[in-house]
């Protein structure tokens, strides 16, 4: 038996038939495989591109929140640097108010203390004048216990009382 395929009918045999058969079940399977396929690739790009896509708006979202920290942070070393300043404006004036505070206080005392001292003095020549008064009180009445006699006496009283009516009238 001789392999009649290369021959001139060739189609009029039945492996030539089994052959088309063959051929056009794989073209009618094959775009069934290949269109199913297709549509599993389709979903599989869509999912991908959407992945892709929620991956840049998660970035784009992050690029912005970390601008956002960014800003907020140099926001928030500004107004630290601004703190600080005002804190040491605020601590410089406290200390010029505590040092003229401390200047009045000083002066106050040391009034305070002059005034006591021109009280002790003005008590000191109360007491030393009244003790001047006591001792030439008391030198008086030894030298007048002394010196006038109960004659003498008499005398200066009568002169006295007679110099009264001139001493009233001027």
């Amino acid at each position: 038996m001789e392999y009649n395929a290369l021959h001139a009918n060739f189609w009029a045999h039945g492996t030539f038939w089994v052959f088309v058969a063959v051929f056009i079940f794989a073209l009618i399977a094959g775009r069934r495989v290949l269109a199913a396929i297709g549509h599993l690739l389709d979903a599989r790009t869509k999912a991908v591109q959407a992945a892709l896509d929620e991956a840049a708006q998660l970035k784009a979202e992050a690029e912005a929140m970390l601008a956002d920290a960014k800003r907020k942070q140099a926001q928030a070393a500004e107004d630290a640097k601004q703190i600080l300043a005002t804190a040491k404006i605020e601590a410089d004036r406290l200390r010029a108010d505590l040092a003229a505070e401390a200047q009045a206080t000083a002066l106050r005392r040391e009034q305070m203390a002059m005034e006591r001292i021109a009280a002790a003095e003005a008590a000191a020549v109360k007491e030393v004048r009244a003790a001047a008064i006591d001792i030439a009180t008391a030198a008086s009445a030894a030298i007048l216990r002394d010196t006038v006699s109960n004659d003498t006496d008499t005398s200066l009283i009568d002169h006295a009382i007679a110099a009264m009516p001139k001493a009233l009238r001027g």
